[in-house]
Parts: structure tokens; sequence; C-alpha cells
């Protein structure tokens, strides 16, 4: 696997996550663990953190050269 497909599956990966978060946040959604309610707040790091992650590896993927 060539470095640019490695940041561009895990850049994919991280947009999946703060996709997700962004649309419990929207849609007020419940996360129920074993009986304890997950706080929606605690979607907001994980969306930024997320966001960013996604950002910094596209952006590496694009100054990746191709390898053989």
């Amino acid at each position: 696997m060539s470095q640019k497909t490695f940041f561009l599956f895990c850049a994919t990966v991280f947009f999946l996550v703060a996709a997700a978060h962004l649309t419990r946040l929207i849609f007020r959604w419940e996360i129920v663990i074993s009986g304890w309610t997950v706080p929606h707040w605690i979607s907001v790091p994980g969306l930024i953190i997320s966001s960013v992650l996604s950002t910094w590896g596209f952006g590496l993927a694009s100054r990746t050269k191709p390898t053989e």
C-alpha cells in the first residue's frame, strides 16, 4: 500500500467518524452504553478532532507523490 493510499484511507475513515458525530448532534440521537446515556457534548470534541485528522490526512495525500 502506498503512502498516498494509506493517507486517503485514514482521512476517509476520520471523515466518516466526523459525519457520524455531526449527524448525532443535528438529530439529537441518544447513545446508551450499559444503561449509561452518553451526553451530547462528548460528540463536540469527537467532531473537532476527527475533522482535523481528516483534513490533515487529505492534505498529506494531496502532497504525497504516488509510488509504484
